[in-house]
This record gives structure tokens, sequence and C-alpha cells, in this order.
């Protein structure tokens, strides 16, 4: 776990233990039936490769299917808001992440639901730091060529994303802004569509989780310019951070976790975070996690649910910072 998602958690940890609702049911009883998660991305980036894994270690250990749904659109807020109005049995899950319940709430004018007040948050899955990434035939080479690059041209630079809301989004902006030049983010809907057009040559780069785009560095389909952390990564050690290259005040992860409906039993909230739990510290996921540069922090739903209380403020001051809007 990177100290700044360390810090995050001791600081959401001090907001108090959040209570969850509580209905008398029979623990064996769940699941029944088939379990529906929300992938609010398309197929191929980090949410969705997190997803399947812990998808499919849930089935094993419960006995049902657990099957991911892909619902991408409106910065991760279309499949939030999908399960934000299912029923709160515990049979449609979301993937809650860094762009759904910390960037969009702040963007979006048309966000429906409440990043707290509409969901259980269940438990945190993973974390991972971001990485600015580019197709290895661009002329940059370095971060010092981006901005050389950037404020000579006078239309401004074409930056893929994730999708409007991502944290990728809002690093490119703030990227810009810092490095005084125009960014002009290209939303996709996720990072596998954006990833394949860069890998392609018809965008020049992005700022990506480094969990979905280390593979494509390493076969050498991308480049990856710097590391969005305060160190440099154990899996790309001779790729400097964004501090080194001259911006410090630049840093940025993902995370994902798992959250349902408001008014989610508790005896299902508490199974589903001992499962995960559990899962999270088999060897087999610890190695799948490694290969994805991503941590997997042990948490219970009430420090998973002041986590998200606490990425909420940060984003929002992001946005009021760099004037960000969803258009």
């Amino acid at each position: 776990m990177t100290r700044m998602v360390a810090r995050r958690l001791a600081l959401a940890s001090m907001g108090g233990m959040a209570i969850l609702p509580f209905t008398a049911m029979a623990q064996g009883t769940y699941p029944a039936r088939q379990v529906r998660i929300i992938v609010p991305f398309a197929p191929g980036g980090t949410t969705d490769i997190v997803a399947r894994i812990v998808a499919a270690h849930l089935q094993q250990r419960l006995g049902q299917p657990f099957v991911v749904d892909n619902r991408p659109g409106g910065g991760a807020t279309v499949g939030s808001q999908a399960a934000a109005d299912a029923p709160a049995d515990g049979y449609t899950l979301v993937i809650s992440n860094s762009a759904s319940h910390g960037v969009s709430p702040a963007l979006y004018r048309n966000v429906r639901y409440d990043a707290l007040g509409d969901f259980t948050h269940i438990v945190l899955a993973a974390t991972t730091p971001q990485a600015l990434v580019a197709n290895p035939r661009w002329e940059a080479r370095t971060i010092a060529d981006v901005v050389r690059i950037g404020r000579a041209a006078p239309d401004g630079l074409n930056v893929a994303t994730a999708g409007v809301g991502s944290t990728g989004h809002m690093m490119a902006l703030r990227f810009g802004l810092a490095g005084g030049f125009k960014v002009n983010p290209v939303p996709y809907r996720g990072s596998g569509p954006a990833l394949a057009d860069i890998m392609a040559g018809n965008v020049n780069f992005m700022f990506d989780s480094l969990a979905s785009s280390i593979g494509h560095v390493r076969d050498g389909q991308l480049r990856a310019l710097a590391v969005i952390d305060p160190q440099r990564s154990a899996f790309l050690p001779d790729v400097p951070t964004l501090a080194e290259a001259g911006f410090p005040g630049l840093v940025s992860y993902s995370w994902f976790g798992i959250s349902g409906p408001k008014g989610l039993p508790r005896p299902i909230v508490d199974l589903l975070n001992r499962e995960v739990r559990a899962i999270l510290r088999m060897p087999e996921v610890q190695d799948r996690f490694r290969a994805l540069t991503a941590d997997a922090p042990d948490t219970t739903p009430e420090q998973y649910t002041d986590f998200v209380r606490e990425e909420l403020r940060v984003w929002a001051e992001v946005v009021r910072a760099t004037g960000a809007t969803a258009e």
C-alpha cells in the first residue's frame, strides 16, 4: 500500500464508525441465486480485471454465479446509478471506484446518486498507482518533451482518458494547468478502448492505471514516461516519478471497491466483507494483484465508507482548483 493510500485510510478512520443497516435474516440463505457485479467501465481496464478476479473466487467460495455486467458511460455514473437503483437484497453489487465515487460526483452536475447516502460500501479491494503512458512512436521521450510539445501546440494536445470523470481525465487537466499548456481530453468507454487507440497511434498519450497498462509497457506497445506516485514503482524502477520530472504536487492513484445499494442487510455486508478480505489474502490472488501492480488494503465496511467520504472531499477540491467540467 502506498503511503498516500495509507494516509487516506488513516484520515478516513478518524471520521468515526459508520452504522450500516441491519435486517434480521439468516446469513446462510445468501446467496441463493446469481449475483450481478456491475463494472461501470468497458471490459479490459483495471476495474474490469479486479472485478473478474474477485467474482471468480466469490463464485467458488459461495457456490453461486457472480457475473460481471459491464455498464460503461458518464464517467462511471451510468453503471453506478443502476446499482443505486437496484433492490437492496445483495444480488446487485457494483465496483465503486475513484471515478464513480470520487471525481464524478463533483464533476457532473446531473449525477442523481449520493455517493455515500445511496450506497452501502462493503470493502476496498485494490489500489494502484497511475502512469503517463504514450505511443512509443510519438516524438516525446520524457515529461519535458511533452511539456515542450504542448506549449508549442496552438490548439493544445489531445489526451485519451478512460472516460469523463476518471482520475486520468483529472490528472490530464492538472498536468496541463501545471505545465502551462492546453490539454483536450478525449473520453473513451474505459481504459481498454483508450489504450487500444494509443497503441494504434490515433491518440498520443494518457494517464492510466499502471495495472492496466504495464503489460503493454513491458511488451513495447506503450512507453511509460512517468509514474504518478511519490516514489518510483518497483515494477518500473527506471521510470521517473512525475515529481522527479518537475511536478512534485501531482500525485494520483486508482482504487476499486465493492458496494451495494443503500440498505443492504448487515449480515450480507459482513459475509461479503469477510469473503472478499479472505480472497485478497490468497497467495494466488496476491500474485495476480502484484502482476497488476495493485495493493489489497484490509478494510472493514466502516473504514471503506470513511475512505470514500475522504476521497469525495479531496476530489471536490481538485475540481474547484482546475475549473474542470464534464463537457
